[in-house]
């Protein structure tokens, strides 16, 4: 967590290039289950969802970490980041 770093002293560039962004990466596959019912809806193609659009500024060092971690998992990295927000509004609202 960044939260020890004074921003007035040191920017995000100069952050990752001193701390690198790799070590805040966590290692492994990403957990991914579906309950059956929605698992039955998206293969018969009966799912339907709107997607709305919004925008994150995000480190391009972050970006870049983001995509390789997709690009391994065979997955579009904008997917992988759904799917990361999905997991911690579960956990979050404890429905997991």
């Amino acid at each position: 967590m960044r939260a020890t770093i004074n921003k007035q002293t040191e920017s995000d560039a100069d952050y990752y290039d001193s701390h690198g962004v790799m070590r805040e990466i966590v290692e492994g596959d990403v957990p991914l289950a579906l309950e059956d019912g929605l698992r039955r809806e998206i293969l018969t193609g009966k799912r339907k969802r709107k997607l709305k659009n919004f925008s994150v500024k995000i480190d391009p060092l972050q970006l870049q970490a983001l995509k390789r971690i997709a690009t391994s998992k065979g997955v579009p990295y904008q997917t992988l980041i759904r799917q990361w927000l999905v997991e911690k509004i579960k956990r979050e609202l404890k429905i997991v």
